[in-house]
């Protein structure tokens, strides 16, 4: 048995893993996992189409399958923010509006189910556009504080430290007192691969005392499950992420939230909101089965001899603490043949505290305002390439992995810190490696 394994981890080696896609263009974050029957086929390319499709205001007899657009709304596609598949864009240079980006909105105190209360005027999260007799709700406009660090060698990196402020806002005014979370949008690659991770795997490095789990509340079941989506590991599932992002981000009432996202001030939004549920269930479940079988960007170069030296380099300075390597996939029925299978996203899925200079200002469940979740790093060498947004953290503040690294703070700050006394070849070394992930 353990020679059937070896051997059968050999083929995947030597062919390339199902889950991999060697892809080197602009489609190197779109393509499926290999070896999807015709059914499940149909499913990803009909789902990948309506990630793609810029939805209307509804009801609509023309376009009746992609009509229902707000009455409050954040941007017309998932695509607009996840560009290609991979990372929103930052804010714009030029007047600081943030289009690839969502700002939760929480007041203190705590939901009915242990989540962050929303906001009385404008609800969760803030969606600056709205149907004609909507107002929309506003602009968030992040500008940056400018300034440099030195390393230990003399080196200078440029940093920024964001700031968060509105315009044009429509309910009224958000002091100081409301408790906001910027967060750009993530790559949507890899996820159906992490979601099918043994929970009691993410449990087992949670008991060793670094990294903590969020318990978050399953809409479906009604009851507490272990987070991992959402840049707090604030959703359990797939299928709730991408349910709750098409009421919140698009406005469009679904079987999990059949309820448009008006809050308790918002008259005209509630006059505008529709009577019934818009997009259909085979639809929502069209559009998990694309998000769930995107398939992962092979690495590059790994043979590199200053790739191996910055793989060292990246154990040695205590990144893989967080950024583990290796994951397992339990069962995955989409592909059998990933039953079990060894992968490599670099992330624990943990809540990790990563210091008062990456706090926002929310908590979300068992996350507090320093708490966010480790990252996958697969994929991180091609960001940018392909006209998706090539910048970092959770709110897209770091131009450069390296200006990332220099962030992390609290749970992270010994690793950055380490960052810091490297040589500049040790510095290009390590950088290599992250860029071959």
């Amino acid at each position: 048995m353990k020679r059937a394994s070896i051997l059968l981890a050999s083929v995947f080696l030597l062919a390339g893993a199902p889950y991999e896609n060697e892809t080197r263009d602009g489609e190197a974050f779109s393509r499926p996992i290999t070896g999807l029957d015709e059914t499940l086929a149909q499913s990803f390319r009909a789902g990948g189409g309506l990630f793609r499709r810029a939805w209307v205001i509804g009801p609509s007899r023309d376009q009746e399958e992609v009509a229902g657009l707000g009455p409050l709304y954040n941007r017309l596609s998932c695509i607009a923010c996840h560009v290609k598949n991979g990372r929103g864009a930052s804010p714009d240079p030029e007047n600081g509006v943030a289009r690839a980006m969502v700002v939760r909105l929480g007041v203190a105190g705590k939901d009915a189910h242990g989540g962050s209360l929303p906001h009385p005027a404008y609800g969760a999260q803030l969606n600056p556009d709205g149907v004609p007799g909507v107002p929309g709700e506003g602009r968030a406009i992040v500008s940056y504080e400018e300034f440099e660090t030195t390393l230990a060698d003399g080196a200078i990196v440029s940093m920024r430290r964001p700031r968060l402020s509105f315009s044009n806002l429509g309910y009224g005014s958000l002091d100081a007192t409301v408790k906001t979370s910027a967060r750009n949008a993530p790559p949507a690659f890899g996820l159906g691969l992490l979601e099918a991770v043994g929970e009691e795997e993410i449990l087992e490095y949670a008991r060793t005392g670094l990294g903590k789990a969020n318990y978050v509340f399953d809409v479906e079941s009604g009851e507490k499950r272990l987070g991992r989506f959402g840049l707090k590991a604030n959703q359990p599932s797939l299928r709730q992420q991408i349910a709750n992002a098409f009421a919140e981000d698009l406005g469009i009432s679904n079987e999990l939230y059949p309820v448009e996202n008006c809050a308790a001030a918002q008259t005209a939004c509630k006059a505008a909101a529709a009577t019934r549920i818009e997009l259909k269930p085979s639809q929502l479940a069209e559009t998990t089965d694309y998000i769930r079988l995107l398939a992962v960007p092979a690495r590059r170069g790994a043979a590199d001899p200053l790739v191996t030296q910055g793989e060292a380099l990246f154990q040695s300075s205590g990144c893989a603490a967080c950024h583990r390597e290796t994951l397992h996939v339990g069962a995955f029925p989409a592909q059998p043949a990933l039953n079990g299978v060894a992968i490599h996203p670099y992330t624990d899925l943990l809540l990790h505290d990563m210091g008062d200079g990456l706090a926002d200002g929310r908590e979300d469940y068992d996350a507090g305002p320093r708490d966010w979740r480790t990252p996958p790093l697969w994929g991180l060498g091609l960001a940018g390439k392909f006209g998706d947004g090539a910048n970092y953290l959770h709110d897209a503040r770091a131009r450069s992995v390296a200006e990332a690294i220099l962030w992390h703070g609290g749970e992270a700050q010994a690793a950055a810190d380490a960052f810091r006394t490297l040589s500049e070849k040790q510095r290009d070394a390590l950088l290599a490696f992250l860029n071959s992930l």
